[in-house]
């Protein structure tokens, strides 16, 4: 009976390995949203960091500590945090602008797990709004991929964003 047990938890596990290994390399995550508001100022809210104290979804440690280093606002501009479970450590940059349309950051988490993501937001008018587009992309080494089969970063990223770009509505179109 216990030889029986064992023998079909090593096949489970064995099976979840092996699907793991079949998950793609790489994931993508991103939400968008309309905001009545001129992209030139969307844009200056997210090219500097200083101003995302006033929309982020991720001052969720309220002893977090943050630096800011590099340029003030635009490409060199970097931020960073220590905190609670909740944020971990990690540190932000803005690595390319061409405003009032693209901010191309990189995030290197450190806590509480090594990942280096390149972020995206997008910025298109159109009329009286702009489509502003919150994207990641990641690469997904064999525990991501095996967390993955329990967790979805689309979920628990996707609604972050959605958080954020509605915070960020609500003070651009003020």
């Amino acid at each position: 009976m216990f030889k029986t047990i064992a023998i079909a938890v090593i096949v489970i596990v064995a099976g979840i390995l092996v699907f793991a290994a079949t998950r793609p390399d790489a994931f993508h995550v991103e939400r968008s949203t309309d905001i009545k508001a001129a992209p030139e100022k969307i844009f200056a809210l997210i090219n500097d960091f200083h101003q995302w104290d006033a929309w982020t979804p991720y001052n969720k440690d309220p002893a977090m500590k943050k630096t800011f280093s590099g340029n003030a606002s635009g490409v060199g501009a970097v931020s960073a945090w220590e905190g609670n479970s909740d944020v971990g450590q990690g540190s932000i940059a803005i690595t390319e602008t061409s405003p009032p349309a693209k901010i191309v950051l990189d995030l290197h988490m450190i806590k509480p797990f090594e990942a280096r993501n390149v972020v995206v937001f997008t910025l298109n008018a159109a009329g009286g709004s702009t489509t502003v587009t919150w994207g990641m992309d990641g690469k997904q080494n064999f525990l991501v991929k095996i967390m993955g089969l329990f967790f979805s970063m689309d979920n628990m990223v996707g609604k972050d964003f959605e958080v954020g770009l509605a915070r960020l509505k609500s003070v651009a179109e003020k």
